[in-house]
């Protein structure tokens, strides 16, 4: 897999590998990271890092009641991302979202 030329496209890669493929394994900047589950739910987690920023990426919760859960439960492929305990983006069937924190929180576009 090809280094992500940005942390978007790092997000991107996260989740095609992991939603959309359905890998037990994602790797980013040449590094390996597993794909984990949730106790409870069952919903795809991982960890990784992009350059110096550790990030978690989840796969979001159809049983919520949130415009990406409504997308979740009409099949659409949902996976949310979080830096420092904040939801900064989210990839919807592959195309990324920036959230108003990704700013505050002063990521690299």
């Amino acid at each position: 897999m090809a280094a992500a030329k940005s942390l978007g496209d790092g997000m991107i890669s996260v989740w095609r590998q992991a939603l959309a493929e359905g890998a037990e394994k994602v790797e980013v900047e040449g590094e390996s990271y597993p794909v984990t589950f949730t106790r409870a739910k069952k919903l795809r987690v991982v960890r990784f890092q992009w350059k110096s920023y550790d990030l978690d990426g989840i796969e979001q919760n159809p049983q919520t009641r949130s415009r990406w859960a409504e997308l979740a439960r009409q099949g659409k492929r949902v996976m949310q991302f979080s830096y420092q305990h904040r939801y900064v983006a989210n990839v919807c069937d592959g195309k990324l979202l920036r959230y108003p924190a990704w700013k505050s929180l002063e990521l690299p576009e």
